[in-house]
């Protein structure tokens, strides 16, 4: 069997645009504070558990990814590191360090918006939610406002390269 051939996607909800418009206001929070924009949500039977946005360079801490952080979050309010049957909704397509999160949260789903052509590890530069080394699956959506997630930082990248382009 492939490492690839156990790919499990699921198909969008009704309340998926719901939960992601929230992980945007988080995006947009992390674009306010000068980070790039990705924000995430952990929802558990409708019920927001846990929201994060980036903060590496305002906490100086690498792992501040948005997913970490709404996972900390999530965490601390039910008082268990364990998350199972939740659904992580983020911005912009998960990197390794944010799977392996994922995967030790027990996580049941994952949905992002835009593809991360260079770093996601879901499906654009890895597919490691299919790999068979761990002991939890989860599925994931991927694509939801996928438009309004990707101008998101579009926009942010542009800013930082016109402001660079002005300083020099």
């Amino acid at each position: 069997m492939s490492q690839y051939s156990q790919s499990v996607t699921t198909m969008q909800t009704s309340a998926d645009n719901e939960w992601m418009a929230q992980a945007i206001a988080q995006a947009q929070r992390a674009a306010a504070a000068g980070e790039v924009p990705v924000g995430a949500v952990v929802v558990r039977d409708g019920v927001l558990l846990g929201a994060g946005c980036n903060g590496p360079i305002g906490h100086n801490d690498p792992t501040a990814h948005a997913e970490i952080e709404a996972l900390r979050a999530a965490a601390r309010a039910v008082g268990n590191y364990r998350l199972p049957g939740t659904t992580l909704y983020v911005t912009i397509e998960p990197c390794t360090m944010c799977i392996g999160a994922i995967m030790h949260a027990r996580v049941e789903r994952v949905v992002f918006g835009a593809r991360e052509p260079r770093a996601g590890a879901v499906v654009s530069a890895a597919r490691l939610l299919d790999a068979d080394y761990f002991n939890h699956r989860a599925t994931f959506t991927e694509g939801v406002l996928a438009a309004e997630c990707g101008e998101l930082l579009t926009t942010f990248f542009r800013a930082r390269r016109e402001l660079r382009n002005a300083r020099d």
